[in-house]
């Protein structure tokens, strides 16, 4: 649902631009043709459309709250595989199962507002699948080494290519934003020295460079990728508790830090988000 959101909300951003960017270059008034300004009248009306209907739909406050969602579900859940609390050991699984599935409820429960905009194939599945406990099970040794394999190693992963990935699409877009503002200054030159010449794609350059300015500001690629590496280095530095570890409390004290690292980055993301 939210990885759906996100991509709707980001294909309007994209078409709201284009549709802005061809408005620009029928401002040119190249035809005088009754056609040349019913079209150009369509465009902007396709624009308008689109604004009205990303205002309307919202599309990425369910990204927001799908990703919201899944991040409460996804940390509940390795509390409970790795005995943290509030799931620890008691004298039958019965007792931390029934907890589990209380909690999760009491989060469906909070998130009623976006259950229409979740995949109905998912509802008939295992909600706590046999796996779950099978890993729970395990002995202390084993449940921390496939916490570090599984869910440290993989976040640390995760978000060092993401602050990567951000890192190089933030000098990317920024070279594309300077290189269309350099054209337009040099076609508004040129334009001194051929006074006659009546077409001048300066508008649609200008468009251009602040969609990419705007596209930019949108996906927050330098805040992205300072986070996310700030949150690799924490997961890092975390990680190399776990060899310390010798009982079950100091475990479950450990998994409860981690997931509150992992909770505090998506905190500090919707916060970015809705700021925006």
């Amino acid at each position: 649902m939210s990885a759906k959101s996100q991509s709707a909300y980001l294909w309007l951003i994209r078409a709201e631009y284009a549709l802005l960017f061809l408005a620009a270059v029928f401002s040119m008034n190249w035809s005088k043709e009754p056609t040349f300004f019913i079209v150009y009248a369509i465009v902007l009306l396709a624009s308008l459309a689109i604004l009205i209907c990303r205002s309307w739909m919202k599309p990425e406050q369910d990204w927001y709250r799908g990703r919201a969602l899944a991040e409460s579900i996804k940390t509940s859940s390795w509390r409970f595989v790795m005995r943290s609390s509030p799931f620890v050991d008691a004298a039958s699984i019965t007792i931390p199962r029934s907890e589990f599935r209380e909690h999760l409820l009491a989060i469906l429960k909070a998130n009623r507002f976006i259950g229409d905009k979740m995949p109905t194939d998912s509802a008939a599945k295992q909600q706590i699948p046999a796996t779950m406990e099978e890993v729970r099970a395990r002995d202390l040794e084993q449940r921390k080494t496939f916490y570090s394999e599984h869910r440290i190693k993989d976040q640390r992963i995760w978000y060092a290519a993401k602050a990567g990935a951000n890192k190089r699409a933030s000098r990317y877009w920024m070279l594309a934003g300077v290189a269309a503002y350099a054209v337009a200054i040099v076609l508004a030159l040129f334009r001194i020295e051929y006074p006659d010449w009546e077409l001048w794609p300066i508008e649609p350059v200008i468009v251009l460079a602040s969609s990419f300015v705007g596209w930019t500001q949108i996906k927050k690629f330098n805040e992205l990728a300072s986070s996310y590496t700030l949150t690799a280095h924490e997961i890092g530095i975390i990680q190399n508790r776990i060899g310390e570890i010798d009982n079950e409390e100091d475990f479950s004290e450990f998994v409860n830090d981690a997931e509150q690292a992992f909770s505090r980055e998506h905190t500090q993301w919707v916060a970015r988000q809705q700021a925006q």
